[in-house]
């Protein structure tokens, strides 16, 4: 297995914060009252994680468009349309209730997993790219989990 570089492994986890945020104003009543007074209401609880999670998932679309440049013809066709698909998830299915909103953005992230799988195994990510991929993900739909469920 390939080490994850550092930078991308900091940087990484740092995007989750925002989850986590949003996580811990749920679970404690005083931290997402100062949150509130501090931040505003867009800055606590299922909230930030839901705006947050969209613009997460429109910057994946991104990163798996740039994977997509690495090939031409029918693959590189192929991986463009498939990288547009967490922007167009996040756009269509984060309407609504904070829950049915957070759900969605629960599956969105688990279908840009198997996108990135996917990219990986064509060989367009990088060696370590699922070894972040799983850890990121795993922490991000814990905290939006604690959004949607609690």
């Amino acid at each position: 297995m390939a080490t994850i570089p550092r930078s991308a492994l900091i940087l990484g986890l740092a995007g989750v914060i925002p989850f986590a945020w949003g996580a811990l104003t749920v679970i404690s009543g005083d931290l997402a009252g100062w949150g509130l007074r501090a931040l505003g209401p867009r800055f606590i609880g299922p909230y930030v994680q839901l705006f947050y999670g969209a613009v997460i998932l429109s910057f994946m679309s991104g990163v798996l468009w740039g994977f997509a440049t690495k090939v031409e013809g029918e693959r590189a066709a192929v991986g463009y349309g498939l990288s547009t698909l967490p922007a167009l998830w996040a756009f269509f299915m984060t309407g609504g209730g904070p829950t049915s909103a957070g759900l969605s953005l629960i599956f969105g992230f688990l279908g840009l997993l198997v996108l990135d799988w996917q990219f990986w195994r064509w060989g367009l990510a990088p060696a370590w790219w699922m070894q972040l991929r799983v850890l990121l993900t795993a922490l991000v739909v814990i905290c939006l989990g604690v959004g949607v469920f609690l």
